[in-house]
Parts: structure tokens; sequence; C-alpha cells
């Protein structure tokens, strides 16, 4: 495989999951099939012999051991099957990949390759930049879904071609840069010997594959959540976030040009300014299609008790001219019970919060001087019905249901009070955000 890697320095200076032990395979009894995938297991078997384990895709489009698609673009369907030998040698790879056609209306193996790894992380299908031809793209794991690669496979009169190896923690295939054409985008942790970076990687007429690069702002070995978004009216950004210590993540962002991969971070300290608890995701908190990045600060009144005692606020930032951070709104982020509530204007540094422990209530309250003031809005999160009912006779609004859960809120009576704090049913329900 020829790769010709155009290096980018760059300009301007990610998912965890579950770890099994076990295959998911061996924990659940497969599917039924359907009609077409039994005639297309017999021709497998026919080849293979019946001593074969089926194997499912983790995640993406294709979750299924039998994929249907025209993977050499001749306008007729192929299947692509994932498959492992039971009963043979340790020393041997015993995942597989078989194509199989169909002619005269039957189906028939035509060949058959093996798999790096144990386990089908991802399968995608797609042309990769200007070059014509359809590619199977496959991403593999080890047993634990600890090591991961990416391999890319032609196929084409009967033959299936390995055109490209690379590991990997994230895959995806999208047009990051707008162009209308897809490139295949690659996370890898950081590792001995080398920096968690971000690469592209598009394939030209001459089936060469062009590489471009660069250095995330941490030494991440994992990545907790990423997400695609705007930065600005030309460029869509992956905002990753990634694991940077026990407990905590932090926010970097790349996207791409016509020339190259860029971050926007210009220097590690600006990514390190938002380091926050894990949870704590980027999302767009307000559907105008720019994720936002919450960064915690201490609420108003507790920067001298213990950390233990303290309640954080959230501040949510976004990408602003000559991508500096900008902040957008505050908020309670309340990540356990998955609610954030969005601060009106006026609560600009003149509100605090404390947790009332008998009732098991958020209680947003007026700051002024260093004291903390009178009752603006209680929240309350419940999965108890009669306790719904109860406070809702008792003048508490319900703002939200999530399953069994419910979301209440409560406006105490103001009595004429004129410090402009007062909140109406109006703002409580415009300020209030349930993370699904």
């Amino acid at each position: 495989m020829k790769i010709l890697e155009l290096f980018v320095i760059p300009l301007v200076l990610l998912l965890t999951g579950c770890v099994f032990s076990s295959s998911i395979d061996s924990l659940m009894s497969p599917p039924k099939l359907s009609v077409e995938q039994e005639q297309i297991y017999k021709a497998l078997t026919d080849a293979t012999g019946t001593s074969i384990s089926l194997k499912y895709p983790k995640s993406g489009k294709y979750l299924s051991a039998f994929i249907v698609e025209d993977i050499d673009g001749d306008d007729e369907s192929e299947a692509v099957v994932f498959y492992e030998k039971n009963s043979i040698a340790l020393e041997e790879n015993s995942l597989r990949i078989n194509i199989l056609d169909r002619s005269d209306g039957k189906w028939r193996s035509v060949c058959d390759t093996p798999a790096k790894g144990a386990e089908i992380e991802k399968v995608m299908i797609s042309k990769l930049g200007s070059n014509e031809r359809t590619n199977l793209i496959i991403g593999s794991s080890l047993i634990n879904r600890s090591e991961k690669n990416v391999s890319i496979y032609n196929y084409s009169d009967g033959n299936i071609e390995e055109t490209f190896s690379e590991s990997y923690s994230f895959i995806d295939v999208t047009d990051f840069d707008g162009d209308e054409e897809n490139e295949l985008l690659l996370l890898s942790g950081a590792t001995f010997g080398n920096t968690a970076r971000a690469e592209t990687f598009r394939l030209k007429e001459d089936g060469l594959y062009y590489r471009y690069s660069c250095n995330l702002s941490g030494n991440f070995t994992e990545f907790d959540n990423l997400s695609y978004g705007k930065i600005d009216d030309e460029h869509t950004g992956l905002y990753i976030d990634a694991v940077t210590g026990t407990g905590l993540i932090q926010t970097d962002i790349v996207y791409m040009d016509n020339t190259s991969l860029r971050k926007v971070f210009s220097t590690a300290d600006e990514s390190s300014f938002t380091v926050r608890p894990s949870g704590c995701n980027s999302f767009d908190i307000d559907g105008d299609g720019v994720p936002e990045i919450p960064v915690q600060k201490i609420s108003s009144g507790y920067e001298n008790v213990s950390e233990s005692e303290q309640i954080k606020i959230t501040e949510w930032f976004f990408v602003g001219k000559n991508n500096k951070l900008e902040k957008k709104y505050t908020s309670y982020y309340d990540i356990n019970d998955g609610y954030i509530f969005v601060f009106p204007e006026k609560w600009e540094n003149n509100v605090t919060i404390k947790h009332d422990f008998i009732n098991d209530e958020i209680v947003f309250c007026a700051y002024d001087d260093g004291k903390t003031g009178r009752e603006l809005l209680r929240i309350y999160f419940s999965a108890d019905t009669p306790s719904l009912e109860d406070r809702i006779s008792n003048g508490y609004m319900l703002l939200h249901t999530k399953g069994d859960s419910e979301y209440l809120a409560y406006i105490p009576f103001q009595d004429g009070n004129d410090d402009g704090l007062s909140v109406s049913e109006g703002d409580v329900a415009v300020g209030f955000r349930c993370r699904e």
C-alpha cells in the first residue's frame, strides 16, 4: 500500500464506552434471518462449511452480519458477510469476510479473506475523495475492544484487495471540508512515542491516499464524546470531548479547509481552559447548529468552603471571532439528573444556588454584596408519581417528563419585591433544557 503523506503543521494550535470482557455475540441469540439472508447463508456454508459463527458490527449504519450493497460499482448488489471459523488453531485469525454475488437468481461465494482483529466495530461503504471506486471500510478490534484498526478494501472482478490500514480510536466518513467529496476522518489516542492526533484521508484518481494531519492539544488516550457542528459560516468542526484525567474531560476542535486539517485552539492552554467533569459534554444547547462548550465555575458564596460543599454553575462558550471562545449562557447543569436551567440575563452575577436536602430541591436565590437573599425558583426532579401529584397540588409546574421521571419547578410568592430578579412561568419554561 502506498500512502502519500502531506503532514500539515497546524497553523493554529474523544469515544469511550464499556469495555467487554467477552464478545457481545456470545451474550445474545442471533436474530432470525430473512429469506434472502437464509439464501446467502446457505451459499456461504456451501463454501465454508457449517462450523462457523456470524459476526455483527457493533455500531454504525450496518448492524447485520449480512450487508447487501453494490460494492463494485456495477449497479448490482453483492453480499458481504462477516463470520468466524469455529475450532481452528489459536495462531490462525478466525475473523473472516466473505463476498457473495448473485447469478441467475442464486447466490454464490466468490471470494473469502481474513479480517484483522476479533470483532467488527463499524462498517462504511463509500467513495472517498475524487476517485470513483466504491470502498468497503471496516473498523475492527481485538476481543477486549481496546485496540482498533480500520482497513479499506477494494472489491473488483471477484477479487478483494486491502488498500489501506491504520490503527484508530474513532473513524467516520464525512464531507469534512464541504467540497462534496467524502474523506475518511480518523482520531488516534496518544501512545508511547506518539501524540494524540486527527487525520483525514482523500483518495485521488491515481489511487493514492493523501493524508492531512494535526496533533491534538493534549495526551488524550480516550474520547468521551464527539459531535459535528458549525464553527463559522464556512466550516464545520468536530468537537472532541477527550478524557484528560481521572473523571475529567476537555474539548478540542478540528476542522478542514481546502488545503489542510486545522485546530481551533492555537495553544494547549486554550483547550485546557475547558477542563470539567466527565459527562459534562459539549452540545448544541439552543439548536442554532453551533455546539456550546460547558465550563464550570464556583457559584457565588461558595468560594471559601471545601470542594465537597461547593455548588458549581456552568457557563457555555462558543467559537467566536478569530477562533476565540466567547461566553453565551450561564446555567445550572445537573449532570446526574440530566437537566440544565439557563439563567435569564438579569440573573447574571446576581444569583446563587443552594441545595435543600430536606426537600431534595435545587434553590435559586438572589445574591448581593456577599449575602444570599430571597428565593427566586425551586427545581425538583422526581421518579415518584405520588410526590409529583402532591407537589402539583401545591403550586408546582410540570416542566418535562422522561420515562417515569418528572421535572417540576416552583416560583415562590414574590411579595411585591422590586429587585428585578423575579421570573415568570414563561421564563422558567424557556430556560429549562433536558438532556435526552
